[in-house]
């Protein structure tokens, strides 16, 4: 640990290289080959190679400070728009085919952890892989914290998020692909998914002329709320005597908070921002924690895991769409939902051309967000 070129208690230096790495996976998001991979991976990538050239350390305080502090931080930020009155109300066949897809990743987990030899850590990591393919990334490890899986092995945790994004932008690729197969498309009802250009651009620049400044006082509000919810969350838990369980109560708080007071909540859009940057700087800890031999000795079961859970999860939704009616596109922005959050779901409406379906793409993913940490915690706990 003390062998690289920056120790590890030099702690600016760390988060120089932290916060200059996750720049760098926001800025290559933007790119054509980056938008392939994700800045999620591109951030790993940067940290991992400076960590295995020994120019960084594989371990240090800092990324303890990351671990215990920027990821239960970011998880309220990144629910803010969590209304569950709204996405229960506006989503519509796309909520419906996202919670067939959410029982598919559920079914795919008790398969994948009764076929696979996942060792000790299986129920763990079977909680884990299914809050991410629910919800996203940030369910990943949310789910991960709470059930202490990197006080196991932080490589099996780095292993982890390599096997669940490798496999996730295999499955996006399937994805975008299915709905120009002809002979899929038979089998599907068909609803137009795309909506008149004058009208999208008509609620466009209405969505432009409701966001708001992001001002100093916006700001400041988003990073007040989340710290009162996390030490609310941390304080609630450790009087029942669950302490693990402090995000979970964050979830519980901001989502009732986001729920009742939607209009103030939805005006705080910066807070998005800010847990995205947070995440993003998370991402950096995962790839500088990793060993590449251990990793490598690691990881190729658990690409088996993550790929069996999606095989699964995409058999159940394709099913129940048909059996259904619904339409295919619908199916692939609620998958798209399921593994990458509302983002990548509404990125996907858009560069299909789906209009009708970015704000469910939206609300789906937000949802997961929602509950998925729950979902993976129960399962994991139900499993073991």
């Amino acid at each position: 640990m003390a062998n690289s070129l920056i120790h590890p208690d030099q702690g600016f230096a760390i988060w120089a290289i932290l916060l200059s790495a996750a720049t760098i996976g926001i800025w290559g998001e933007k790119t054509k080959w980056g938008a392939k991979l994700s800045g999620a991976v591109i951030t790993m990538l940067v940290t991992f190679l400076l960590s295995n050239l020994q120019i960084i350390p594989i371990d240090s305080p800092t990324y303890s400070v990351v671990w215990s502090y920027l990821v239960p931080f970011s998880v309220p930020l990144l629910l803010f728009r969590a209304d569950l009155s709204r996405i229960l109300r506006e989503s519509g066949p796309t909520l419906v085919a996202y919670a067939f897809g959410a029982v598919g990743t559920v079914l795919g987990t008790v398969l994948a952890y009764f076929l696979l030899p996942l060792g000790e850590s299986a129920w763990k990591l079977a909680g884990v892989f299914c809050a991410t393919y629910i919800g996203g990334s940030v369910n990943f490890f949310a789910t991960a914290k709470t059930l202490e899986l990197d006080l196991d092995s932080g490589d099996l945790l780095a292993a982890g998020t390599a096997a669940d994004n490798l496999v996730m932008t295999v499955f996006f690729l399937i994805l975008f692909a299915l709905p120009s197969i002809n002979w899929i498309q038979k089998f599907f009802s068909s609803r137009k998914s795309t909506q008149n250009p004058n009208i999208a651009n008509k609620i466009s620049a209405q969505n432009s002329q409701e966001k708001p400044e992001l001002d100093l006082m916006n700001i400041s509000q988003a990073l007040a709320i989340s710290a009162i919810v996390c030490a609310a969350g941390v304080a609630i838990s450790s009087l029942f005597g669950w302490p693990k369980a402090a995000i979970l109560v964050s979830t519980v708080l901001i989502v009732g908070l986001a729920t009742g007071f939607p209009h103030y909540f939805s005006q705080l859009t910066v807070a998005d921002k800010i847990g995205t940057l947070l995440m993003q700087v998370f991402f950096g800890v995962i790839g500088a924690s990793a060993n590449i031999p251990k990793v490598l000795q690691v990881s190729p079961i658990l690409f088996v895991l993550a790929a069996l859970i999606l095989t699964v999860h995409l058999a159940v939704l394709l099913l129940s769409g048909l059996l259904l009616r619904l339409d295919l596109a619908e199916l692939m922005i609620a998958s798209n939902a399921n593994m990458g959050g509302p983002t990548t779901a509404a990125a996907m409406a858009k560069a299909k051309g789906w209009d009708r379906l970015v704000t469910p793409a939206i609300l789906c993913g937000t949802l997961g967000y929602a509950i998925a940490t729950f979902i993976g915690v129960a399962l994991a706990n139900w499993l073991r």
